[in-house]
């Protein structure tokens, strides 16, 4: 099992509510950014501490717990053989997410999916969001006709998980390929880049980086933003809560994003070189 850490600020502290973290090998903490200092000392461009410790399910064909200040999510990948009906005898293969949240991940106890009988339309949202993520990296012919299940649950929430999620469920995904590699099963891994991702927003009027939850249930605007390893947009998600946002503070936000996935990708390099 091995860990990684992003560089960083002094530990917050403090309890969340909407992702988790965990230990890991090392932890991320992007130096100074401009701005009023925040609640947790850090300034507007700065990602809260991150860590993301490999092999965290010894089960699991790839795993990794990433901690993202308070927000914890355990990422695991398990491969099939076969693929959904609509691919069988292409010859191709498949990589599909799934996202929940134990109960205990926030304040207010929320109850199990099962309870209901299905997803509740935000965690159907969100992993929709982290397979199209995973899915634009992965040469689904080198892969051949196997499945592969990011499984993303969220220990602790403090905002953030969809974007922890996808962070942590690529090093998962690397680590799985690598390892059907390294079994034989595979001549060469499918994963062709990477691609992580990380939240943004508009607080009081000023852009911040890596919201947590207190930011994120006062913004004007949130957006999460999904980027690939030279820089490529993946996904843009941006919605404004009170006054519409205007284009000079949507580049304002993605600059922040961009800088932040860079450090993201350095730990997430990092982790999977020392698994």
């Amino acid at each position: 099992m091995s860990v990684a850490r992003g560089g960083g600020l002094a530990d917050p502290g403090g309890g969340g509510l909407a992702d988790g973290g965990g230990a890991g090998s090392g932890g991320l903490a992007d130096g100074g950014g401009a701005g009023p200092a925040r609640a947790d000392g850090r300034g507007a461009a700065d990602l809260r501490p991150a860590t993301i410790e490999a092999g965290y399910v010894r089960t699991a064909t790839g795993s990794a717990l990433i901690s993202m200040g308070e927000t914890r999510v355990i990422c695991t990948a398990s491969v099939q053989d076969g693929v959904p009906r609509w691919l069988a005898r292409s010859g191709r293969g498949w990589v599909t997410a799934e996202y929940g949240m134990l109960p205990a991940s926030t304040a207010a106890r929320k109850p199990r999916d099962g309870t209901r009988g299905r997803p509740d339309g935000r965690s159907v949202e969100i992993q929709r969001l982290i397979g199209r993520s995973l899915r634009g990296v992965v040469d689904f012919g080198a892969l051949g006709e196997r499945t592969i299940y990011i499984d993303c649950d969220v220990l602790q929430a403090d905002g953030g998980t969809r974007c922890a999620s996808i962070t942590g469920g690529m090093v998962a995904l690397q680590l799985a390929c690598a390892r059907l590699v390294s079994e034989g099963a595979l001549a060469r891994a499918p994963v062709t880049g990477a691609v992580a991702a990380v939240s943004a927003g508009i607080v009081d009027g000023v852009p911040l980086l890596d919201l947590d939850y207190s930011e994120d249930s006062s913004a004007e605007v949130d957006a999460n933003v999904v980027m690939t390893g030279d820089g490529g947009l993946v996904e843009v998600q941006a919605t404004a809560e009170r006054t519409p946002l205007s284009r000079a503070h949507l580049d304002d936000l993605l600059v922040l994003a961009a800088s932040g996935i860079e450090s993201l990708r350095a730990l997430q390099d990092a982790t999977v070189a020392a698994a």
